[in-house]
């Protein structure tokens, strides 16, 4: 199990930078933002299903029934997208983008080009931070922390996660079709601020008296939050790292913040609930998170970024 998890965690990593600078180039003018956004838009589907299942399971089996054999039947479901995703990958053509490239890259050169980019690297591990530890909370943890910390039932915790998934499944493309009429920075700048400072007195406005009802807005708040960031989070990801390394830099970017911090979002809550006995602490981890994100969004100017890539040139 614990293998299998790693090598799905590693090729999500690698395929997340490939998917959205395919869409990046593929975009007609004006909409890249809006294109790009279906990457993440789409693995909400996922969400929702995920949802939708764990709901059946848990109101057709019993717990011991879920604990001896049930937890395996998501897992069967979801090889069943495999074949899907072949055949997905066998109809693709290359990007004009790509297509029209004379050199392309060995891995060492790569590699050498990355460490280059060091600085560019490090402030797009940071902006995505944002997004995983909020993406991890509001969808892996939420079944945790309903049924766990906050005592509801397991089918109230599922649906909560289903409406999440439907939420940002809306907010995540409409978000980045704004962003490419007002621009990237404000978004993210705007959305940053307002994790920072609403994050934790939401969580603490839940746990004070919880219900399904206050659970739900939190919920749809923080996803709110992460939609919006996200919709202009991603595609900015693929425009401030280089062409030679645009895949390389955004998926190493991607998967060392999920690595580092959204993928152990649940186990840090939990952990953080445990040593201070404080049921909203969750809501600091997604404020630390917002701040990583802005100071990212404040360095990431455009000249800043032409700026970092002349340095590495030289």
């Amino acid at each position: 199990m614990v293998a299998g998890r790693l090598v799905q965690g590693l090729s999500a990593g690698v395929e997340s930078g490939g998917v959205s600078v395919y869409l990046s180039e593929i975009a007609t003018p004006g909409h890249k933002g809006f294109y790009v956004s279906w990457q993440t838009a789409s693995q909400q589907v996922a969400v929702m299903f995920a949802a939708l299942l764990g709901l059946v399971l848990t109101s057709r089996l019993s717990a011991n029934e879920m604990t001896h054999w049930g937890w395996r039947i998501p897992l069967f479901a979801g090889c069943m997208i495999i074949p899907v995703l072949f055949i997905l990958r066998r109809s693709l053509a290359e990007t004009p983008v790509f297509a029209a490239r004379k050199h392309h890259p060995m891995p060492r050169e790569i590699l050498g080009i990355l460490a280059a980019h060091w600085k560019l690297v490090l402030l797009g591990i940071m902006l995505t931070t944002m997004t995983t530890v909020s993406y991890y909370m509001i969808t892996a943890y939420t079944p945790t922390f309903g049924s766990s910390v906050l005592h509801l039932t397991a089918s109230s915790s599922m649906t909560v996660t289903l409406c999440v998934g439907a939420s940002n499944f809306f907010w995540i493309p409409v978000m980045a079709a704004w962003s490419d009429k007002i621009g990237r920075r404000p978004l993210l700048i705007g959305i940053t601020v307002l994790a920072l400072f609403t994050a934790y007195p939401a969580l603490s406005w839940l746990v004070a008296a919880p219900s399904f009802s206050r659970l739900l807005e939190v919920e749809l708040w923080l996803s709110f939050l992460f939609g919006s960031y996200n919709g202009a989070m991603v595609v900015t990801l693929t425009e401030i790292m280089p062409v030679d390394i645009r895949t390389t830099g955004f998926s190493f970017a991607y998967s060392c913040a999920t690595a580092t911090f959204g993928g152990f979002t649940p186990a840090i809550c939990t952990y953080l609930i445990h040593a201070t006995g404080n049921r909203a602490v969750p809501g600091l981890w997604v404020s630390f998170a917002a701040a990583c994100g802005l100071t990212s969004a404040l360095l990431l100017s455009p000249l800043r970024v032409a700026r970092m890539a002349a340095a590495a040139r030289r």
